[in-house]
């Protein structure tokens, strides 16, 4: 019988991991789900590229650390030839500077390889629908990248394609500085209340979903860097 409309297509994943045993653990924990559908697996990033010419998954779990190609080399790769796949990185690491550069290089997530299978399960999903899954290792890296590089003030900043006036910049960048809605309203003289519209406002212009995605954009197009 063929199943009704409410039954989407589970999402397509494919694991690239040169531990055999950690595909199987990931495999059989997200087997028990109905929505996800593991489809191949591949032990090096130039096994993976390989793959990619014959089928694409929605998803790619993708380690850093392989033999022959690793999770770095491949990450550019799949993001110039197939930008529609979705690109969770796995590490043993928590490096905040290869995070940042693994985001911007285009990843669509970073997740510990100690993740609990539901964790994997959310990225998953939330990467497919939403584009980046954030967690406290991927806020971490890109708050802490932000302040090495922020020494600047609003009027140097550029304004983006997202038509942003001097006091979105100046919110968004005190935003990045993890100041709360209430310590943003006495700095820029409004109330807690204009300022969360303001915020949300900002989330329509830039397509961000959520705080984290407005920290990402800021990132993204280095809203708060000096020019060199």
């Amino acid at each position: 019988m063929s199943q009704n409309n409410d039954q989407p297509e589970p999402i397509k994943v494919l694991i690239a991991d040169d531990h055999v045993l950690y595909r199987a653990g990931v495999k059989t924990a997200l087997s028990t789900k109905k929505d996800i559908k593991v489809i191949a697996e591949a032990d090096n990033g130039m096994h993976l590229l390989n793959m990619l010419k014959i089928i694409q998954p929605d998803v790619i779990l993708l380690d850093i650390q392989m033999p022959v190609m690793d999770g770095i080399g491949a990450l550019p790769e799949i993001k110039k030839n197939w930008p529609h796949i979705k690109v969770i990185m796995l590490t043993m690491m928590d490096d905040h500077s290869m995070i940042t550069r693994l985001m911007e290089l285009g990843a669509n997530s970073y997740l510990s390889k100690t993740s609990d299978s539901e964790i994997i399960y959310e990225a998953i999903k939330t990467c497919y629908e939403q584009e980046y899954y954030f967690n406290t290792l991927t806020n971490k890296a890109l708050l802490t990248n932000l302040k090495i590089r922020n020494t600047i003030s609003p009027q140097k900043i550029v304004q983006m394609e997202a038509n942003l006036n001097d006091k979105d910049i100046l919110i968004l960048k005190l935003m990045c500085e993890e100041k709360s809605t209430k310590e943003i309203a006495d700095i820029v003289d409004l109330s807690p209340r204009t300022v969360e519209a303001i915020r949300d406002k900002l989330k329509v212009k830039t397509g961000a979903k959520s705080t984290a995605g407005l920290i990402m954009y800021a990132v993204k197009n280095n809203l708060l860097d000096d020019a060199l």
